[in-house]
């Protein structure tokens, strides 16, 4: 691993595969970066923090100013990329401030909406644009949750920043495949992961969140999902027929 640059932690060897992961230093990101399926592999982690054995861009995607630097990472890295494949995976996301809205910190509020709902359409838009200087296959995988879709009383700016996302997925992936272009983007809900997030959410008061107890007894049954297990089979998707645009739920409720 090279000298950081910039905040860049990197590496100089040329790689088939290229992959970016958002928040890829802990919960679904790092389990993303840990069984990639690809063995000529560079992994590049964008967050606060590193990731030991990966290369790291540092980035704090609740920070508006953050996200042109990202997005000069992926013009300057796809450029010269003569491999196979580059995967963009965004999994940065923020479940605080739990609380209903008007009740908690404005400032708070604000960077979760920023991490939550803009930061995966600008860093997708960000994306394409650099991709289109590329003959490699590309994808962009962005992680959601069932919560795009289902009322849970003090997480509006979660929810709403999971609907978003879903939404542009649909709607970039079906201007790629109006406009013949060569990225394919899919949106996965993996249901509830055993990750520091979950944590989280279990320690939340019932004032604040009021399905607290719905989680806890997920836990407690041993419900939640393996993180490693979640990812592998998110990477299985991109090896599917997936309509471009397609939004996809992995949670099966148990009997």
């Amino acid at each position: 691993m090279g000298s950081p640059r910039n905040g860049f932690s990197y590496t100089a060897a040329v790689a088939a595969n290229l992959v970016f992961i958002t928040g890829g230093s802990s919960g679904i990101g790092a389990a993303m970066a840990r069984v990639v399926p690809y063995s000529d592999v560079r992994v590049i982690n964008i967050s606060r923090r590193g990731l030991k054995g990966y290369d790291h861009f540092e980035a704090d995607l609740s920070d508006p100013a953050a996200w042109r630097g990202v997005g000069d990472l992926f013009a300057r890295e796809i450029k010269d990329f003569a491999g196979e494949r580059i995967v963009f995976v965004h999994s940065a996301g923020t479940l605080q401030p739990i609380g209903f809205a008007g009740e908690v910190p404005t400032d708070a509020y604000t960077r979760q909406v920023l991490l939550d709902s803009a930061s995966p359409q600008v860093l997708g838009d960000a994306f394409l644009h650099a991709a289109r200087e590329t003959r490699a296959e590309c994808h962009i995988v962005m992680i959601s949750s069932g919560a795009a879709f289902t009322v849970f009383e003090g997480w509006s700016a979660y929810c709403a920043g999971k609907a978003a996302m879903d939404q542009w997925v649909r709607t970039a992936g079906a201007e790629q495949a109006r406009r013949g272009g060569r990225c394919r983007l899919l949106s996965v809900a993996p249901g509830i992961v055993e990750t520091a997030m979950q944590r989280e959410i279990r320690a939340a008061s019932s004032e604040d969140f009021p399905s607290v107890e719905m989680f806890v007894g997920i836990h407690e049954k041993d419900q939640g999902r393996d993180p490693e297990e979640a990812a592998r089979e998110i990477w299985s998707l991109l090896e599917r027929e997936l309509e471009n645009g397609a939004v996809v739920d992995l949670y099966v409720p148990a009997d």
